[in-house]
């Protein structure tokens, strides 16, 4: 187990999250041609964070134009998979693209990208379970531009205020029930985690389970270690120290965290930016979730840069993806942005410079990706609301109708 890293909110940048930025015209340019002179011009489609993300692509497209002599139209998009689905029905798709891992298996089967993974040469380089999440059939796809992965991050005030101290700060399950029960009075909760599979399953994996098998050949969310983990969470929930957010009037973790009603939660390292927005006062400890008895398990949550399978300028295409997720784009993007980077080489310099990060970096070894499988985002839709009423509610039955609603997506 690494050691903890102690940190103050006040000495953190902003983050990169999940969000959506609202921007970008409709539609696509047709100009993605070889021009006469040899050169190429491309459209990119992201999806950003916020101005500090979209300028540093901007600024890595820009070096790479001078590079290259090829032209690239960087385009911010409001709804991502909208404006992919409608350039591809459109037959005029972006040339390369985000692309978030819960959605791989979905453009695959599609027939929309074009694997060029086998024409890096250090494709090695990248964390072996960040190439596996865009993998689809045996087939790599594009490369992971980089990531995010869950902690335990916890507030000091609550943690000293409860007589804890450094040596307990939880490695096992047991240990985490015990620690929330203390830290858990009147107006806060010992540990609050979103209701959802993208925190929930972590609970899974370090039972030892998950929705699909290691190969993805064969549905397992009704499995007993899949029950065991949710059947833990229930106790939890049923002792009252444990909640979700709703419960304790927060919108998620972070703000749980940020406010008080929570001494733990469970969130990845866009928590960093959150916290020091909202809650520069507030300090806290980040330390890598605790073993179950599947062993260490966290989620990782990652994009990568995808060409179009159709893009007239693949070539091209490749060359900048490939660019962008070099070691030294790669740098100055997780430097601006907070993500974390997706290349083993650059961890050690990363952490020199941020250490407050290191249990999220930690678990880059080990962490599960999203399911990939192509359809089964309904089901998974589904199985996030029945998790709402998890406390009362029969987690086998929740798992059972999991296994039932996957095995007939994925056989359909």
């Amino acid at each position: 187990m690494r050691s903890p890293i102690r940190r103050s909110a006040q000495a953190a940048v902003a983050v990169a999250t999940l969000s959506l930025a609202a921007a970008c015209g409709g539609g696509f340019d047709d100009g993605a041609q070889q021009q006469e002179s040899g050169s190429a011009s491309l459209t990119m489609l992201i999806a950003s964070s916020g101005d500090a993300e979209t300028q540093a692509v901007q600024e890595q497209v820009d070096a790479y134009e001078q590079q290259s002599g090829n032209t690239v139209e960087v385009q911010v998009a409001a709804d991502l998979s909208q404006e992919l689905a409608q350039g591809f029905a459109g037959g005029n798709p972006p040339d390369v693209f985000y692309l978030d891992a819960s959605r791989l298996a979905d453009q695959a089967d599609a027939g929309n990208l074009f694997p060029y993974v086998d024409q890096v040469d250090d494709a090695d380089d990248f964390y072996p379970n960040l190439l596996d999440a865009f993998t689809y059939q045996g087939t790599q796809y594009c490369l992971p531009k980089d990531f995010s992965t869950l902690a335990l991050e916890i507030n000091d005030a609550a943690w000293s205020a409860a007589g804890l101290t450094e040596a307990d700060y939880p490695t096992t399950w047991d240990q985490l029930a015990s620690v929330a029960q203390r830290l858990t009075t009147g107006g806060q909760t010992g540990l609050v985690v979103n209701a959802t599979r993208d925190r929930v399953g972590a609970f899974m994996v370090e039972g030892g389970g998950w929705f699909l098998s290691e190969d993805g050949s064969e549905v397992t969310a009704d499995s007993p270690e899949n029950l065991e983990a949710l059947q833990y969470l229930q106790t939890n929930l049923q002792s009252g120290s444990f909640s979700f957010p709703g419960d304790v009037d927060a919108g998620d973790g972070v703000e749980a965290l940020g406010t008080g009603k929570a001494a733990m939660t469970i969130e990845g390292n866009w928590l960093v930016g959150g916290m020091a927005n909202d809650y520069p006062d507030v300090g806290y400890t980040v330390v890598p979730l605790p073993e179950g008895p599947g062993g260490p398990g966290t989620l990782s949550f990652t994009n990568c840069l995808a060409v179009a399978s159709d893009s007239d300028a693949q070539d091209a295409a490749v060359d900048l993806a490939t660019y962008l997720t070099g070691g030294d784009a790669m740098t100055a993007l997780t430097q601006d942005t907070g993500v974390l980077p997706s290349r083993q080489s650059l961890a050690d310099a990363y952490l020199e410079q941020f250490p407050e990060r290191e249990a999220y970096i930690a678990g880059a070894d080990y962490a599960q990706g999203p399911v990939n499988a192509p359809g089964v985002e309904p089901v998974l839709q589904d199985f996030d609301s029945q998790l709402g009423s998890v406390e009362t509610g029969d987690p086998a039955e929740i798992l059972q109708s999991t296994q039932t609603n996957l095995e007939q997506a994925i056989g359909g």
